[in-house]
């Protein structure tokens, strides 16, 4: 078999040819949850796991998107409001971040938690990433460790800003009333394609799809072609935690809470019939695009949250959902606004981004999840778990 060049940069190339082989090896056709799987996650070359910044405010610094943390030190410092109450009810000192990114909010929460976190605990699969992180959390280096994974006993308060989004999907297309699986295949012969800046180029990945009998949670309403993302992966993640959590309480006698937060919809809005383009999109040097398949590990590759899926993985296996609403509602409740009268206008500009609804405050959701039931201050006013 031979492997074409495809990219001057050697770790992109060998992330191709990574691909290339995996295709071959599955027959010659890749579901697009595995294909996704690599072009974030392959060891020293997915985008997660390569060297390219990704985090930052503009695409000067060569970073991708700005999440919320990096956006405004108000995210975390409000966020901390919510841990300490879930760190007290729970009896537990040790706070568990997924994803953490550039270290941002880390660094935000120990600010503000100080020494009632006896540790913090980053789960992160990029070396480049734990690094950064590393850096930015030196000052607390007696309080962070990293992990490659989750122990089989797990107690604490679990937070995650941005990682279900991240989850690899399976994509499922309606055709002439028939379902699809969507899935990826090799072609020598590359047609031309726009890349990030516009410009054409080439990609021998395209587009194969395969009837399938798997469906999505609900009904789709009409007879149009249709085009949608399933989520395992995020559900099977929400229910390893259960299972850790349940494990550690058996064991320690202490519980655990999680805080996800993330862009999605209920079940009703994510599938409702005129969402007939899905929701995968992908980012890179802070603008948008729909082709995962063009320049694969130097963009980001992203699906919205399915919050019900979610919430019913979590009761499946055990946890109480102990609440849904949106960001803006949530950072509110844990009192955003009051630090921010005082504050300077570009902070305050900057802080209000989390909240408008034009901006995170309406599409970023936050759900809670807990072995035991209370009702955590995030949720005081504007809870919408009855929609999920």
């Amino acid at each position: 078999m031979t492997f074409p060049q495809l990219s001057n940069d050697p770790g992109q190339q060998a992330l191709y040819t990574l691909i290339q082989r995996s295709i071959a090896n599955a027959g010659g056709w890749l579901g697009f949850d595995r294909f996704m799987a690599l072009a974030l996650y392959a060891s020293g070359m997915g985008y997660y796991a390569n060297s390219l910044r990704k985090f930052g405010l503009s695409s000067e610094s060569g970073s991708d998107f700005a999440t919320a943390p990096e956006m405004s030190t108000h995210f975390g410092r409000t966020l901390a409001h919510q841990v300490a109450q879930a760190l007290h009810v729970t009896g537990t000192d040790e706070v568990w971040e997924f994803g953490a990114g550039s270290g941002a909010l880390a660094l935000q929460l120990l600010e503000r938690l100080g020494d009632s976190v006896k540790r913090y605990t980053i789960v992160d699969l990029s070396g480049s990433l734990r690094e950064r992180q590393q850096d930015t959390l030196k000052a607390h280096a007696h309080q962070v460790r990293w992990v490659d994974a989750l122990p089989e006993q797990l107690s604490g308060v679990v937070v995650g800003n941005e990682v279900l989004d991240a989850m690899p999907v399976q994509l499922l297309v309606r055709k002439g009333g028939v379902w699809h699986e969507r899935g990826v295949v090799w072609h020598a012969t590359a047609p031309i394609r726009a890349g990030a800046d516009g410009a054409g180029t080439t990609s021998p990945l395209q587009w194969q799809d395969r009837v399938t009998d798997l469906r999505p949670p609900v009904e789709i309403e009409g007879e149009h072609d249709y085009l949608t993302e399933i989520h395992s992966q995020a559900e099977a993640f929400v229910a390893t935690l259960a299972d850790r959590f349940k494990a550690g309480e058996a064991a320690m006698g202490k519980g655990g809470a999680a805080f996800l937060i993330d862009y999605g919809f209920p079940e009703h809005e994510y599938f409702h019939p005129q969402r007939s383009m899905g929701t995968l999109m992908c980012h890179q040097l802070h603008k948008a695009d729909s082709d995962p398949l063009v320049d694969v590990g130097r963009k980001d590759i992203t699906a919205h949250v399915n919050f019900t899926g979610v919430a019913l993985a979590a009761q499946d296996a055990g946890l109480n959902v102990l609440g849904y609403t949106s960001q803006a509602h949530f950072l509110i409740n844990c009192g955003l606004l009051p630090p921010l009268v005082d504050a300077p206008l570009d902070e305050k500009s900057m802080a209000q981004k989390l909240i408008t609804e034009h901006e995170m405050g309406e599409l970023f959701k936050v759900i809670a999840l807990g072995t035991a039931e209370w009702e955590p201050m995030g949720f005081a006013q504007g809870d919408r778990t009855h929609t999920l």
